[in-house]
């Protein structure tokens, strides 16, 4: 069966996952991240891809970016996997594959969904059983985006940029949306739209989506969108 096109559009945030092949780790020392954040950061100046949220986990990556271009996110993950494989090849003396091929990602709502993505991402550890806390994982963005700390590459979108006046105000209604969990159909709607390269939103949206980009963006009957009159 043919791969979907991708659904990509300059402007509109993607949530992004890359996982290490059949599952495998992709980082193996506190020097492994560190090369991956600084190459991200590079390549996402280069390529004019905005990053509003990270997680790295031990055997996959989350992304929350912006692209201002329509090939930006594409080379981005391109140019960060090749990378990143040649930096653990060498350091590790290995050959071979370290991805399990493309990408998956999904084109995010601004509305209700935006900062939902955030969460998800950041919540990943604490999920995953390794913290019982967000902040108590190094290789998050949730240190920025909730603790005010100083980074060089993460951009707030501008959904999180209206949860207040100045940093200490938007972290502290950013902490405070941390409270409550996410439902766990969000989480499987986050999780589904991802892995299908789908678009998560309402209807609305996709409806839009699937307009400008004359195909499909969500589960459903194949073919061209109908016009709207």
């Amino acid at each position: 069966m043919a791969r979907r096109p991708r659904v990509l559009l300059p402007g509109i945030p993607l949530h992004i996952i890359q996982r290490g092949n059949n599952l495998s780790a992709c980082f193996y020392s506190d020097e492994d991240y560190i090369f991956y954040i600084d190459a991200l950061a590079v390549l996402a100046q280069l390529y004019g891809c905005k990053i509003h949220a990270l997680c790295l986990m031990t055997n996959h990556v989350h992304l929350l970016l912006t692209p201002t271009c329509y090939a930006g996110a594409g080379l981005l993950m391109q140019g960060l996997g090749q990378r990143y494989v040649q930096y653990v090849n060498r350091t590790y003396q290995r050959t071979g594959t370290l991805w399990e091929g493309r990408f998956r990602s999904c084109l995010v709502q601004q509305e209700n969904y935006v900062l939902a993505c955030y969460r998800y991402i950041e919540m990943n550890p604490v999920r995953a059983g390794m913290v019982t806390h967000p902040g108590d994982y190094r290789w998050t963005s949730y240190r920025a985006n909730a603790q005010g700390e100083l980074s060089g590459f993460i951009s707030p979108h501008a959904v999180y940029s209206e949860l207040g006046s100045g940093t200490a105000q938007r972290a502290e209604a950013y902490r405070s949306i941390f409270k409550d969990r996410l439902p766990s159909v969000l989480i499987e709607q986050i999780r589904s739209s991802t892995n299908g390269n789908y678009v998560l939103g309402d209807q609305k949206f996709a409806s839009e989506i699937a307009e400008i980009l004359g195909k499909r963006v969500s589960p459903g009957a194949s073919g061209r969108p109908k016009s709207v009159s």
